[in-house]
């Protein structure tokens, strides 16, 4: 199942270069042209991963950040944020990722670096999943669980009979 990521960006030649590189990667990208549609969308489609310009109209990036990050949001998601933006300053980066972005990505920006961020952001965030204490590997539709050697399958658990000691 290709991972969805969420372009929030109002440059439309930007949005369009991120959508055609992501979906030749695999990805299903879906662009909101300003903040507030991005928060919408960000609830409606759930996104794997949100690629965030901090320079936007209705709702700046900042806001949007703190909204999917900080607030209601983030506790029931805990999807990696990249900042993609003009704003280069240190007081900017520093500001972005204290807010909670997970990447934050400086325009004029290079394709390659752009995916190669978001491979390595998704890498560290898919595995691991911690739900009640209890550390999980989730794939599509199987689940470990590393604490107690359960497997689910289609959220069902799978009967493992113990191996024999020879």
């Amino acid at each position: 199942m290709a991972k969805k990521v969420l372009i929030v960006e109002d440059d439309s030649n930007i949005a369009e270069l991120l959508n055609l590189y992501l979906e030749k990667e695999g990805f299903e990208p879906l662009v909101a042209k300003d903040g507030g549609k991005g928060v919408v969308q960000f609830r409606a489609f759930q996104p794997d991963l949100v690629l965030l310009d901090i320079m936007l109209p209705d709702i700046d990036g900042f806001e949007v950040c703190r909204r999917i990050v900080l607030k209601k949001i983030r506790e029931s998601s805990k999807v990696p944020v990249i900042m993609l933006t003009a704003k280069g300053e240190t007081s900017d980066k520093v500001s972005g990722l204290e807010m909670g972005a997970d990447d934050y990505i400086v325009k004029p920006f290079e394709m390659k670096e752009v995916l190669a961020r978001i491979h390595a952001v998704l890498r560290r965030t898919a595995g691991g999943e911690e739900e009640g204490g209890a550390k999980k590997l989730a794939f599509d539709k199987l689940v470990i669980n590393l604490d107690s050697y359960e497997l689910i399958v289609n959220g069902q658990p799978v009967d493992t009979p113990p191996k024999e000691l020879e």
